[in-house]
């Protein structure tokens, strides 16, 4: 993610933490998707699995308010 950040010039933000410290009560008040996630700005790309690159790209995208990249 921090490469497609760069090349996109967005800001990616990654947060790493023990699997445990993502099932704790203070994890959970935070009101974050269960781990792993991708989020861009408030909307949940992905929750508990994978996203592809164009799927995330596609969504940056959108937030940046550019069109969709032809094929």
């Amino acid at each position: 993610m921090p490469r497609l950040g760069a090349h996109n010039d967005i800001e990616i933000e990654v947060i790493s933490k023990a699997r445990a410290e993502y099932q704790t009560d203070a994890y959970f008040a935070l009101n974050l998707p269960v781990a792993p996630a991708v989020m861009v700005e408030e909307e949940i790309l992905v929750e508990g699995g994978d996203v592809s690159e164009a799927e995330l790209i596609a969504c940056m995208r959108r937030h940046r308010d550019l069109s969709e990249p032809q094929p």
